[in-house]
């Protein structure tokens, strides 16, 4: 009987040492994350635009915020309305980056200047990431 408890308590312990296997964390980004990163790409990239001339007048002046920003801005826009459209109408497949769910802009960790978030910036609330609120 004990050796019996011991193998059902050996058995118990090695069947939970596994459960990260069955949800790595690459299993975040699914078919239903990238359709509502589709979503409100489209709904909301256009907030680009106030957050781009935005930007550029703390760090470059007004004369460059109206030229530059509003540039910038509008391409960026254009690019993430573009990149919504793509993964609401491919969400169901993972066409992106050696086929996975990923985001299909280029993340802003890489690219100090050019890259994107992950979903639209966020205009006027506190948020986590801090677009235009100066501490």
């Amino acid at each position: 009987m004990k050796h019996l408890l011991a193998a059902a308590l050996v058995l118990g312990f090695a069947a939970t040492s596994f459960a990260d296997i069955q949800d790595p964390p690459a299993n975040d980004y699914g078919p239903t994350r990238k359709l509502g990163r589709g979503l409100s790409n489209v709904a909301f990239g256009i907030a680009e635009l106030p957050v781009q001339i935005a930007r550029v007048n703390e760090r470059e002046g007004n004369s460059a915020a109206l030229g530059y920003g509003l540039v910038r801005g509008l391409g960026r826009s254009g690019m993430r309305i573009g990149a919504g459209l793509w993964e609401m109408f491919s969400f169901p497949f993972p066409v992106n980056r050696q086929s996975n769910y990923y985001p299909v802009l280029p993340g802003h960790i890489h690219h100090i200047h050019g890259g994107y978030e992950e979903f639209p910036p966020e205009l006027g609330n506190e948020s986590k990431y801090p677009y235009v609120r100066q501490y």
